[in-house]
């Protein structure tokens, strides 16, 4: 029997290969089999490549909120006539 390191959760599964991934039935962490005897888990290491991939909130929070501020002067120009 083995404990997932973040939630402390039962993990019951068979597993065949140190470096194998799987998740946290409990709370979805990603864990990584660090050996098979006995069943030891640690935390996935994170792929940093993905990162980049991923939508940048604070370039985009920027151009909204300058977008915002034209459509609020097209607003007011709308209500002059």
């Amino acid at each position: 029997m083995s404990y997932c390191p973040e939630c402390e959760a039962v993990i019951e599964e068979e597993l065949e290969d140190v470096g194998e991934i799987i998740s946290c039935p409990e709370c979805g962490v990603e864990l990584e089999v660090i050996s098979v005897d006995p069943i030891e888990f640690d935390l996935a290491p994170v792929d940093d490549e993905d990162d980049d991939d991923e939508y940048n909130f604070e370039e985009s929070e920027d151009e909204d909120w300058e977008e915002d501020e034209d459509l609020e002067e097209d607003d007011d120009k709308d209500d002059d006539y």
